[in-house]
């Protein structure tokens, strides 16, 4: 069994009172939660399955990567089942900067949207989009999902805990 080692858990985030600013404040600290979890994971055990599924640590964050390119940049993704395998050239500080950058990102495309109703931006107004309100709530209910596993597979690598 690894030696344990505990991180202090980070409290929810304190937002503004507006929708928006709620829920991009519990997305942007979901995303930095799973990231830390990620970041500094040791080689092989990061690709390792911790589960019969195949369930990764750096896969998690690899996938994640892609949904919210999907949700929030338009980009089309043609196999998300390859999504939770990151390339063998890939190393953790590549796949964990690449998902912060995306998350940069998708906030930029979020920084100029005001009503939650409207559709997310996308680079080509013919393809269809979901609300900003829906894109927000599907990835703070992804990221947290996937930051539980991350929270289990990390403590089974070297026993480490905590947000």
């Amino acid at each position: 069994m690894p030696t344990a080692s505990r991180r202090g858990d980070t409290p929810p985030p304190r937002t503004g009172s507006s929708e928006i600013e709620i829920l991009r404040g519990f997305l942007d600290y979901l995303r930095a939660s799973i990231a830390a979890k990620v970041d500094g994971a040791p080689e092989p055990q990061v690709r390792t399955a911790g589960t019969p599924s195949g369930t990764n640590l750096l896969g998690l964050l690899n996938h994640l990567t892609f949904v919210e390119r999907s949700t929030f940049l338009g980009d089309e993704v043609t196999d998300w089942q390859a999504t939770f395998q990151a390339a063998p050239a890939d190393s953790v500080a590549d796949v964990v900067a690449r998902y912060r950058k995306t998350g940069e990102r998708a906030n930029e495309v979020l920084d100029g949207c005001t009503d939650l109703g409207a559709p997310v931006p996308r680079p080509w107004p013919e393809s269809p989009a979901p609300s900003i309100r829906w894109a927000l709530t599907h990835m703070i209910e992804e990221t947290g999902r996937h930051a539980g596993h991350a929270d289990i597979l990390r403590e089974l690598i070297d026993g480490a805990t905590g947000r």
